[in-house]
């Protein structure tokens, strides 16, 4: 064997990087950044758990599917965290497409949309397979009991809390 396949096998050089995480953030950067997603990131991290969510687990250099689909893969549990400009992001419907295809358990938090206004937006520049793989996850994902929430009505304190409470129990543990 060369040189080169002892060194890739031995530390993985040229090789996806394995995430390790527990839980995998699936969201639209633009509607959750800064609110649901940073915000259950850090409860479920102070929890315990590692959670990946993109801003905080990738760094320059990352290959972004490779990434991506590593810590999908990696991850026990899933959480898509649906909100009104989900469906326009390529990723976001290949990270809920994956996580399915995967067969995660997934957490759906319907975050300021109904899960029948779930679909994939016309604006996503896909083949008509990956429209279609698309459209089965999303069909899945609306079959799924989640957690809804209305940000102009409800508690972001009881939205987390009722969120990490739902994932620490796939792991044996309350928050």
């Amino acid at each position: 064997m060369a040189l080169q396949s002892l060194l890739r096998l031995s530390w993985g050089v040229g090789m996806p990087p394995r995430a390790g995480h527990d839980v995998f953030l699936s969201h639209r950067r633009i509607d959750t950044r800064r609110t649901v997603a940073a915000l259950l990131h850090d409860r479920l991290t102070r929890l315990g758990l590692t959670a990946f969510l993109d801003s905080k687990s990738m760094i320059p250099g990352d290959r972004l599917l490779e990434r991506i689909d590593a810590g999908i893969l990696d991850c026990r549990v899933g959480v898509a965290i649906f909100s009104p400009r989900y469906c326009d992001s390529y990723y976001c419907l290949h990270e809920l497409a994956l996580m399915m295809e995967a067969r995660k358990k997934v957490i759906p938090i319907f975050c300021n949309v109904k899960p029948a206004q779930l679909r994939v937006s016309e604006s996503v520049i896909c083949s008509i397979d990956e429209a279609r793989r698309f459209d089965k996850a999303l069909d899945e994902a609306k079959n799924i009991v989640g957690i809804t929430f209305d940000s102009m009505k409800e508690d972001w304190l009881e939205l987390l809390k009722s969120a990490s409470d739902v994932i620490m129990q796939e792991f044996g543990r309350g928050s």
